[in-house]
């Protein structure tokens, strides 16, 4: 039984479980030609019209209907429907006279010459969605990833749009997987996984500088989904567990070190006053007390202050 597949916007086809076309499955739609879109009503619509008011001037004028009336009618009704057109309102229609190009028109009611005339490209003018993916692409440091992203643009001159390049929806899908494999190759996994709005200007740059000359604005770039092999999740968890230890172990050496300063000024300060120091072996036997809630032995030794301070009385 054979592989499912699933053909894209792109008009590629990839395995239906592909994350590929997981990501592609978000797309607006390709570049539409008039051909295959222009309004079938508003067509048959302006053909029913202009046939019934053809037919019924011949009916006038010549007091009958015949084969010619017929023709004829039919032959205006066609010419009509070849002269005018519509175009919705967010689309920018190319028109060539001659084989060269013309103007661009459109939105709404527009007009062209028949035989001299054609519109054979409509350009969407509202900000369009491209999803694209690289799959297992090594980092700089050599790690296979898999990364989805999506594009968000507009057609900002229809004219360059539609005659710089064949294809320009295809061609914004491929700048954008192509800047992104660019980008991951020149990148560790760390800057990858972690600097993510770097990433996603570094891709908007790239793809920008690439469709400008097309008349296409990238408006922003945004990383999705980077998926790292499970072995090497495992392994990076273990190294970042032993630098989240290292670096406990320097803050704990670091405050060991603080408390040792404070300590030696301490002695200091005991070395030099006698009585501090006796004052302050009795707080601690205080505070040991109140801690024990009991009775504590202590040597005799540490009554000799109390004695001490009797005798200077």
């Amino acid at each position: 039984m054979g592989t499912r597949k699933k053909t894209t916007a792109s008009g590629a086809e990839h395995p239906a479980n592909s994350r590929y076309s997981e990501i592609e499955s978000i797309d607006s739609p390709r570049t539409r030609h008039v051909d295959d879109n222009t309004s079938t009503v508003f067509s048959a619509f302006v053909f029913v019209v202009t046939f019934m008011v053809a037919m019924a001037v011949g009916l006038v004028l010549g007091g009958g209907i015949d084969i010619w009336t017929i023709c004829a009618s039919f032959a205006i009704a066609v010419a009509a429907i070849s002269t005018i057109h519509v175009a919705s309102q967010w689309e920018r229609v190319i028109v060539l006279r001659l084989g060269k190009f013309n103007r661009v028109t459109g939105p709404g009611l527009y007009f062209t010459i028949p035989i001299f005339e054609r519109a054979v490209l409509r350009a969407d003018t509202r900000t369009m969605l491209t999803g694209f993916g690289a799959e297992e692409t090594l980092t700089s440091d050599l790690v296979p990833v898999d990364v989805d992203a999506a594009v968000f643009w507009m057609v900002w001159d229809p004219e360059k749009a539609c005659m710089e390049v064949e294809n320009y929806y295809d061609a914004v899908s491929m700048a954008a997987q192509t800047a992104l494999r660019d980008a991951i190759g020149r990148k560790s996994i760390s800057d990858v996984t972690v600097h993510r709005d770097k990433l996603d200007q570094e891709l908007r740059d790239k793809i920008e500088e690439k469709a400008g000359p097309w008349g296409i604005s990238i408006i922003s770039v945004e990383i999705r989904d980077i998926v790292i092999p499970k072995d090497l999740q495992k392994d990076m968890a273990a190294a970042a567990k032993a630098e989240r230890e290292k670096d406990a172990r320097i803050v704990l050496a670091e405050v060991e070190k603080d408390v040792a300063a404070m300590l030696l000024e301490a002695t200091e300060v005991y070395r030099q006053d006698e009585m501090a120091f006796e004052l302050r072996s009795m707080h601690l036997l205080s505070e040991g007390v109140k801690e024990s809630n009991g009775t504590l032995v202590i040597p005799s030794a540490y009554s000799e202050g109390f004695r001490r301070d009797k005798a200077g009385e």
